[in-house]
């Protein structure tokens, strides 16, 4: 859901019967208002009071606001493991070297949690594309400038199923100013993965835009359970090495090492 400032003569006792405040002609406005202040946890009005209006004006994703919790929609989902990703395009206010580390971290948080892995493709098509645009970029979903709908993504499918898209008049960073490439990603990503919005306001997938440090970033485990639930968790082999032979009076024993990814896991 994306909000736009408009202004208009507005009879708030009578918002219902506003033709003007119709969405697709059906769906009054009040109606609209009231599932935003009940998905946001704000007193359900339906009236655009001084919380929800404050709630309205945040930095957010472009990715509507359905269901009760976590799953987009119909429940789309990768049917293979082993996906692609490309980088279409960067951003001016980065270094390269900085988008392709945030994109790597932004996959890495799925990939850490759940069977899913990610490889990059230069010149093909890939199942997640991801990409800088401006306003009206041929979607049926245009940005708006600066602040307010900063990125949106595709749940997964076909064409243009799992694509990012990134607002490119937002001020990317790596770090603290403007916002953070990395936490904006890692939304997107999820989205990109068949998870819609969550209402924990903790949660990653919340949809309003909240700075984490990415050297300190840990997915919650509201985003973990969400993903799990479609995907699984990440199986882990383990290796068992027989690393030392200690002879203790007539008695002969071992220790045993388990190995994960050629880092020591635990011995015994």
């Amino acid at each position: 859901m994306t909000f736009q400032e408009k202004t208009f003569p507005i009879d708030l006792e009578n918002m219902d019967h506003q033709p003007l405040l119709r969405y697709k002609g059906k769906i009054p406005l009040a109606a609209k208002l009231k599932e935003m202040q009940e998905f946001f946890g704000l007193e359900v009005t339906g009236k655009p009071d001084p919380d929800t209006l404050k709630m309205m004006k945040k930095p957010r994703c472009g990715v509507p606001d359905i269901g009760q919790y976590v799953f987009t929609e119909g429940n789309p989902k990768w049917k293979r493991k082993n996906l692609t990703y490309r980088i279409l395009n960067y951003t001016p206010k980065m270094r390269q070297a900085d988008v392709n580390e945030a994109v790597q971290k932004a996959l890495s948080v799925w990939s850490n949690v759940t069977p899913l892995t990610f490889q990059k493709v230069e010149d093909e098509e890939a199942d997640i594309m991801i990409s800088f645009a401006y306003r009206d970029h041929k979607d049926n979903s245009p940005f708006d400038g600066p602040n307010g709908q900063l990125a949106h993504a595709f749940q997964p499918g076909e064409g243009i199923g799992g694509d990012v898209h990134l607002d490119e008049e937002e001020a990317w960073t790596k770090d603290g100013r403007g916002y953070n490439l990395f936490i904006v990603l890692a939304h997107e990503l999820g989205h990109s993965l068949g998870l819609s919005h969550s209402h924990d306001p903790g949660a990653l997938m919340y949809p309003t835009y909240s700075y984490m440090d990415p050297s300190e970033f840990l997915l919650p485990q509201d985003d973990i359970d969400g993903i799990q639930a479609i995907y699984g968790k990440k199986k882990y082999f383990y290796s068992i090495f027989l690393l030392e032979r200690l002879i203790n009076s007539n008695k002969t024993t071992f220790k045993i090492c388990l190995f994960h990814q050629n880092e020591k896991f635990n011995c015994c």
